[in-house]
């Protein structure tokens, strides 16, 4: 699945999948300052060196009139007197044309927050636009990549000595520029020890604290990404004893792969998988859905150790009523015809059932009852209206009936008047100012249509026969799909200019046989149905052809979704409640 991202990191403007390091264009910057605190007109020099693939392709430099004095101790520093720039242009004048040098490029510069800053405060102040380049600053990667009894130091000029490079940093801006260049080429010749081979992995490298960093045996099981093909599919590590380690999913295998042997990897449970693995085995995909629904089999069938999630696809719990005369609730782990779920766990099951008791009128005791009823004595529910009393024969079966039929239309989604009647409860518990009440009645009624509408619509699916969707690629073609009774059982791609139809047939005629289970899934796992609901409901998907017709009920809980969206905490007052 798709992994999480860095919510601070920059907004790239080229392939944020993996961009080689030959094919960034970087724009190394150096600023002169007049030394203060202020990081608008404080700038007195710009110079700037734009390289690709190790070759310099321009050079911008200007000093900047910043509209005052130069400090004597700045004169000395860096060479620049008061009367070079008093002719020089303004910072409004020149940030245009700085602006423009660094489009679609990396920025560079050594302790980069600080020249970012400036430039982006400079922005700020004169009504231009910060363009937000990815940004790598040379003195961290020098920190990343060389041992500290090699660089006991990463200032510009010290590093420029231990790589002896030609041109010496003198605190003029283009000269130190041209120096960080070379300090930046003899860093990235490093890098690739580490397995960093994309732009995303340089800035993942300069990102991370010493502990997070890639091991030396993360580094040295990189070969084992080596053969990994650069296509979608699914992915297993194989640990000493060829088992399966752990099972994940990508649309480009061989960069993902590569990911967990560098320095953008930092789950600790996850190092340790890669310490034990032996070996990287691949599935190859048609697109997407086809390795989100392979990914969650193979999870199923080995059971990763380190997989947390979906290894038991059939697990569930499910809300049913019983087979006998007088039917009650029962939480079970199988699901059968006329249940309700699956749910997540054993507890949100329960709330359920207490919710469905104030909904339809079933008992709520456990006992077991004969179609004649038995000698008991009415308990204290009789007595309080929560129950007819079958147990002591003051209920026919007959009697009873009318409340398995209100279940069934209520969980079929047929009738939601139970819905209707516990939203008035709600509604009348908020106006006579019972607002803690309103809002435990309204929390499990909320509850309750999220498990009905989950249930509903998944079954709603898994009824279906043969259903075919296609989603376009991106690309100008269509990537399909084949589901029969809530299971994947083909997928394809027709690429741009290949006609679709004949595409989708073949791919019918080929497609897996699933003959339908038992229970509102017909035997499909529930993360697999939802994987499938969610693509057939997304990214443009188009529904080519359905067996029997797909739809989900009338009058079922998806209507009801405005009414727990709309649903606040009561806190002393009727609006708060999602009461109006």
């Amino acid at each position: 699945m798709p992994e999480g991202t860095n919510r601070g990191a920059p907004q790239l403007s080229f392939d944020e999948l993996g961009t080689p390091l030959r094919e960034v264009t970087f724009v190394v910057l150096d600023l002169e300052t007049t030394g203060g605190s202020n990081r608008t007109d404080a700038i007195t020099e710009i110079g700037a060196v734009k390289v690709r693939g190790g070759e310099r392709i321009g050079e911008l430099a200007t000093l900047v009139d910043p509209g005052t004095g130069l400090a004597p101790h700045i004169v000395a520093l860096t060479g620049i007197t008061t009367a070079m720039i008093s002719g020089a242009p303004r910072l409004p004048a020149v940030l245009p044309d700085v602006l423009e040098f660094l489009r679609g490029a990396v920025l560079v510069a050594h302790n980069a927050p600080f020249d970012s800053g400036f430039l982006r405060a400079a922005c700020e102040r004169h009504g231009q636009v910060w363009p937000r380049p990815p940004v790598l600053c040379t003195a961290r990667l020098a920190r990343a990549v060389l041992p500290h009894d090699e660089a006991p130091s990463v200032r510009l000029g010290a590093l420029a000595r231990l790589f002896g490079t030609e041109t010496t940093p003198t605190h003029r801006a283009l000269a130190d520029a041209r120096a960080t260049v070379e300090v930046l080429h003899r860093l990235l010749e490093r890098v690739g020890n580490l397995g960093v081979q994309s732009l995303e992995e340089l800035l993942a490298l300069t990102r991370e604290s010493a502990p997070h960093r890639p091991t030396s045996g993360q580094r040295r099981k990189r070969e084992l990404a080596r053969d990994v093909p650069s296509a979608p599919g699914v992915y297993l590590f194989r640990g000493p004893r060829d088992e399966v380690l752990y099972v994940g999913t990508s649309g480009d295998l061989h960069r993902r792969v590569r990911s967990y042997f560098t320095a953008g990897e930092r789950r600790r449970r996850i190092r340790d998988m890669v310490a034990l693995a032996e070996r990287v085995d691949t599935v190859v995909c048609a697109h997407a859905l086809e390795a989100g629904v392979r990914e969650l089999r193979l999870i199923a069938a080995h059971q990763p150790r380190y997989n947390r999630r979906s290894r038991r696809p059939h697990r569930g719990w499910w809300v049913v009523p019983t087979s006998e005369a007088f039917p009650r609730l029962s939480v079970v782990t199988t699901a059968r015809d006329g249940a309700m779920g699956p749910f997540r766990s054993r507890q949100a099951a329960a709330s359920a059932v207490d919710t469905l008791l104030d909904a339809v009128p079933l008992r709520p005791c456990t006992q077991r009852i004969p179609a004649r009823g038995a000698a008991a004595t009415p308990c204290a529910l009789h007595e309080i209206g929560r129950c007819a009393a079958p147990c002591a024969g003051l209920q026919t079966p007959q009697e009873y009936e009318p409340g398995v039929r209100a279940l069934r239309e209520l969980t079929g989604g047929a009738d939601d008047t139970a819905l209707r009647r516990l939203a008035d409860r709600v509604h009348d518990l908020g106006e006579r100012g019972r607002f803690e009440k309103a809002a435990t009645h309204r929390d499990q009624l909320t509850g309750l249509i999220l498990g009905l509408h989950r249930s509903q619509r998944l079954a709603a699916l898994a009824a279906i026969t043969e259903l075919v969707g296609a989603r376009p690629d991106g690309a100008g073609g269509w990537e399909v799909a084949v589901v029969r009774h809530g299971r994947l059982a083909a997928a394809g791609v027709a690429r741009r200019g290949v006609p679709p139809m004949p595409v989708i047939d073949a791919l019918c005629l080929g497609a897996q046989t699933v003959l339908p289970g038992d229970g509102p899934l017909r035997g499909a796992p529930a993360d697999e149905v939802h994987l499938l609901h969610r693509w057939l409901t997304t990214g443009g998907t188009r529904l080519v052809r359905a067996d029997p017709a797909w739809g989900e009920p009338a009058r079922g809980a998806a209507s009801w979704l405005p009414w727990a969206e709309r649903a606040r905490p009561v806190r002393g007052h009727p609006e708060e409640a999602g009461l109006d």
